[in-house]
């Protein structure tokens, strides 16, 4: 099948292509004469301060400004970013004919409709996830944008994770074997969003399934329970079906003691365990399994034995992922080429996201997505 994403090759060291920060993707070329690409932020809430610190710091972009209606979240900005415009409101931004692009970190109900306006504005335009609440939303999105001959992308962080990349890799090498199933705890105590637990914390952990699968969820189950606040889930739980047949489930919650970003691969040769609170070793590649017996005569000979080997713990350079995605989509805005966090694959997760929604509402039937009916048709 083609492949969905731009490709990533590296080594289990995290580097690629001899280059020393594991990154495949073409690097920008040096600046020279080339300005960089004038950039506002619009949001300054729990994501936008990163968004701030890490545009002025790349060099392939330029921090216009912000767009904050929060007197409070302006002036924090103003004191770490002294002289940069503030704007009140998105049109006046939008209005500035030296601002090339906006990067949206807003409540997920604006990404739509702010993102759209920024699109027709002639911006390229960067929005955090989800790319939109609805999938027709999305493909709206995707069309403008390339209608207008502009970038649009999702804020998908975790596919530029060097962590991330090196399981990719094991994965597409063959290392682990076929893959038999992935389970993903993200857990923690808060942060509290209306918009529920699947919106807030399984855009991340679809972002990695799919990245590292490269093929479609068909099938997705959802059960959910809310505590604090009717209609608002806090804890989720997913189970994801694929077109190869491997199955994933994803456990989500607000409500736990402690911090918990783990997923485990299942392989047929081995296994993986993903750790991203571990600093130091968030990558352990291990020999053990199951088999049995081959060629047995009959049912009654069938022999189960268990595979004990090592355990690897490959080399994962600590690089900032947000810093890298923020590279690319300055590459993609100066060249026109496609983002590794590319606005088909925030489609894709949207309309996961619309059919765990829907299992819910169903008592947790499993729900096909749409672009996997179509895909099927």
């Amino acid at each position: 099948m083609a492949e969905p994403f731009p490709p990533y090759r590296a080594h289990l060291n995290g580097h690629a292509n001899g280059s020393a920060d594991g990154w495949a993707h073409a690097r920008p070329a040096e600046n020279g004469d080339r300005p960089p690409v004038r950039t506002a932020v619009v949001g300054y809430g729990y994501w936008g301060p990163n968004l701030a610190r890490n545009v002025a710091e790349r060099p392939e972009l330029e921090l216009a400004g912000l767009c904050e209606l929060d007197r409070r979240r302006a002036d924090a900005f103003a004191q770490k970013h002294p002289g940069l415009t503030v704007w009140r409101e998105l049109d006046g931004l939008l209005l500035e004919p030296d601002v090339d692009a906006v990067l949206l970190a807003t409540p997920p109900q604006t990404h739509y409709p702010y993102a759209r306006r920024a699109l027709e504005a002639g911006k390229h335009v960067l929005v955090e996830k989800p790319l939109a609440t609805t999938a027709e939303n999305a493909r709206e999105l995707i069309e403008l944008a390339r209608a207008r001959e502009l970038v649009l992308m999702p804020g998908h962080t975790f596919v530029y994770s060097a962590s991330v990349n090196a399981v990719r890799q094991l994965i597409r090498d063959g290392v682990l074997g076929e893959v038999y199933f992935i389970t993903s705890s993200r857990m923690n105590l808060g942060k509290y969003q209306l918009d529920g637990v699947i919106c807030d914390l399984a855009p991340h952990d679809l972002s990695i399934l799919l990245y590292w699968l490269e093929e479609r969820v068909v099938q997705v189950a959802a059960s959910a329970q809310s505590v604090f606040r009717t209609g608002v889930a806090e804890t989720a739980f997913l189970t994801l079906t694929f077109e190869s047949g491997t199955t994933a489930n994803i456990q989500i919650s607000w409500l736990a003691p402690r911090k918990v970003r783990q997923m485990i691969v299942v392989g047929s040769r081995r296994m993986v365990q993903y750790d991203d609170t571990a600093s130091d070793e968030p990558v352990r590649v291990y020999d053990r399994g199951m088999d049995f017996a081959a060629a047995p005569a009959s049912f009654g000979e069938y022999q189960l034995t268990y595979r004990t080997g090592d355990v690897v713990i490959p080399r994962v350079d600590a690089v900032e992922p947000l810093s890298l995605e923020l590279e690319d989509f300055a590459r993609a805005v100066r060249t026109g080429g496609e983002p590794r966090s590319s606005s088909a694959l925030g489609l894709e997760i949207v309309a996961v996201l619309e059919a765990a929604e829907t299992s819910l509402r169903g008592g947790g039937e499993p729900v096909t997505p749409v672009l996997a009916e179509r895909v099927a048709a």
